[in-house]
């Protein structure tokens, strides 16, 4: 009897064709935009890429509410790191919506023959260039100033506001009807674009979760200039792509944020550990408590002589007698800060619970300090530092600043290697501690987090003079942070980044891990070309090839739908 599969093939040439065409297109399509072109060599044909005065030209023909800079633009080429320069073709200040839609329009409908890039700067915090485009345009969100500010009063209170407005102007906005956000960071000099395309963490995060976890709603301008008002409930792929995005999907124009009733003052607290093992239970027993602090840090203070002096100017010790013979013995302390919310009648109250609180905790006595401040002055901390800083000529200067997410399960570890050994000799700046709980983060965000449920940001905030020199030289800093990087990476696996930086594609993929595949088709599906935030570093802008190999996608899903019909 003769084999029945010649005459299947005869009578399926079609269906042999296709299933070749998969396969090839299979080991097209695995390698990432970023290596493509390297992979593969340059394609022939290619537009040439237009020249600057091309591209000035091209842009001086969008109508705008608002303007262009083309000229003394060194500011947009600068950020809080102070490490990366990357001098923008143009600037671009917009009035309105509008500005921005017709701008990122224009450039996409250029096509891949362009390398312009556009990349969104907030109040210009980034620390490695994330939000610099170099030779591309940078949009100024600070100059977005509509639609005004519009707070909502009732059961769910929000406020409405411009994606580049400072969290500053939001809390003194929304105090006026009586109410706050929820959610913070330590620092809110910081735009709401910018923190949301991160997650935005502060001592307030292991009850409310990040501010990603406390937004309605969103618009946002794609890397096509299409205008979308997304949600939880609408275009919600959109919302969750944008929020921890790094700005790759989109930019955010408009941000509706959950609002609570605003307290009049804060009791804010302090004390000292010497033991990692009993401070970290400590806090651990804090953030899972139902009726705990407000706000939860912590802070690892190494070779730091003379701190309970420091802080008497800000706090009065419970003790003073106690507190005035304290001697540490241990080079590395580590420091408990909470705080509690209150309003003045409700002062008796406050006390007893923050009573029976620290009755539960294992500090050491003579390390408590105290203060009562105005909610606002507790909330707005960092910058009176600053004001101070900038008076001493030490905040404009590098800041190599590290943040990471550590597992609960590694954080021993991790503190004995770093902390004790690595960090054993350093002064270069605060290291923050703190631990949160996963359940009030939304898994469906770009923001990738351990696998945990208890997991902790530990910040390495440094800063470096550029007369500095040996262990406070900003290469000395660098140095140390890849040690930190490196022992993570080989060690400690379930780490992460937060507030990340890689020099590589593989690098990205491996951050991003599970989440890699749905982030690519994301950006395929809101910013194909790869012009949005080009400082991340994760994607380059897209050639005619790169732009091949999604199409090339889309056509294997449709043969691989076919044949999975035929057979």
């Amino acid at each position: 009897m003769r084999s029945p599969f010649p005459s299947f093939l005869n009578n399926n040439k079609i269906l042999l064709f296709k299933i070749c065409i998969i396969l090839f297109m299979n080991c097209a399509t695995y390698r990432t935009n970023l290596c493509f072109t390297k992979c593969f060599g340059e394609p022939t044909g290619d537009p040439p890429i237009q020249s600057s005065s091309k591209l000035l030209s091209s842009l001086e023909t969008i109508s705008l509410d608002g303007h262009f800079s083309f000229k003394n633009n060194q500011a947009a080429a600068k950020d809080f790191g102070k490490r990366y320069h990357m001098l923008p073709l143009a600037v671009l200040h917009p009035h309105s919506l509008r500005d921005i839609s017709i701008t990122l329009k224009h450039i996409f409908q250029m096509g891949s023959g362009t390398e312009l890039t556009v990349a969104a700067r907030g109040h210009g915090h980034s620390l490695q260039g994330q939000a610099q485009a170099l030779r591309g345009v940078v949009i100024n969100m600070e100059s977005l100033k509509e639609p005004a500010m519009q707070v909502h009063s009732g059961n769910l209170p929000w406020v409405d506001v411009p994606g580049g407005e400072l969290w500053i102007n939001i809390l003194h906005e929304t105090l006026k009807h009586g109410l706050t956000p929820k959610s913070w960071t330590d620092y809110l000099h910081l735009s709401v674009g910018g923190t949301l395309s991160n997650a935005g963490i502060s001592g307030q995060a292991f009850r409310h979760g990040p501010q990603i976890s406390n937004v309605h709603q969103l618009e946002v301008v794609t890397g096509k200039g299409e205008v979308i008002t997304c949600s939880a409930q609408q275009n919600a792929d959109l919302f969750y792509s944008v929020l921890g995005g790094l700005g790759q999907f989109g930019i955010i124009t408009r941000a509706r944020i959950s609002l609570e009733s605003a307290p009049k003052m804060v009791k804010w607290i302090r004390t000292l550990y010497s033991d990692f093992a009993i401070f970290s239970k400590d806090q651990e027993h804090l953030i899972s408590t139902k009726y705990s602090f407000d706000y939860i840090e912590g802070f690892v203070l190494i070779n730091r002589t003379g701190i309970l002096n420091n802080w008497r100017s800000s706090f009065d010790p419970k003790d003073p007698v106690q507190a005035s013979q304290f001697v540490s013995d241990r080079a590395t302390l580590y420091c408990l800060e909470m705080a509690m919310y209150f309003n003045s009648e409700e002062t008796e109250t406050m006390n007893k619970r923050i009573e029976k609180l620290l009755s539960q905790l294992r500090y050491i006595p003579a390390t408590l300090f105290q203060s009562e401040v105005p909610y606002v002055e507790f909330l707005d901390r960092v910058h009176i530092s600053e004001k101070k800083l900038r008076e001493k000529g030490l905040w404009e200067v590098p800041h190599p600043w590290m943040n990471l997410m550590i597992p609960r399960s590694k954080i021993h570890d991790f503190a004995a290697e770093v902390f004790d050994k690595i960090l054993s000799d350093s002064t270069n700046g605060p290291i923050l501690i703190y631990p949160v709980n996963k359940s009030k983060w939304n898994n469906k965000t770009s923001v990738v987090t351990p696998d945990e449920e208890i997991f902790y940001l530990v910040g390495f905030l440094f800063s470096a003079l550029p007369t500095s020199t040996g262990k406070q030289s900003l290469e000395y800093i660098l140095a140390q942070n890849q040690i930190i990087l490196d022992y993570c990476v080989r060690d400690l696996p379930g780490c992460t980044q937060y507030l990340p930086h890689y020099s590589s594609q593989d690098e990205w993929q491996a951050h991003f891990g599970s989440k890699w595949r749905v982030l690519m088709e994301r950006k395929s599906a809101y910013d194909p070309l790869s012009i949005l935030a080009p400082g991340q570093r994760i994607f380059q802008k897209a050639t005619p090839v790169q732009h091949l190999v999604s199409k090339t996608n889309h056509k294997t899903s449709i043969l691989e739908e076919e044949n999975a019909k035929m057979i």
